[in-house]
């Protein structure tokens, strides 16, 4: 039965990422600690965040210094399976 992990992703290009020892993707090098990473980055709100915040930040996607930045975190399912050793060991777990 596959798990569920949680995990942080770039906003840009979907890598996994670190955001706690990470400044940049490492992958497209877009910043970490920016708006569009938060959690509260929501389009439709005011000022493009949910939480009170009293001027907008701009740009979104360069690094800022908000007090109220809490990285997006989901839920994924673990997909990655460990291979059978040996061919009757992979007929075995076909009828467990």
């Amino acid at each position: 039965m596959p798990g569920f992990r949680e995990v942080v992703r770039c906003a840009r290009c979907g890598n996994l990422v670190n955001p706690s020892s990470d400044a940049r993707c490492k992958r497209c090098g877009a910043d970490l600690h920016s708006c569009a990473q938060c959690v509260s980055f929501d389009t439709a709100a005011r000022f493009e965040c949910t939480q009170a915040i009293p001027t907008r930040i701009s740009p979104k996607d360069t690094q800022n210094e908000c007090g109220l930045f809490t990285p997006r975190v989901t839920v994924e399912r673990e997909t990655g399976s460990t291979a059978p050793t040996d061919a009757r060991t992979a007929f075995d777990d076909l009828f467990k």
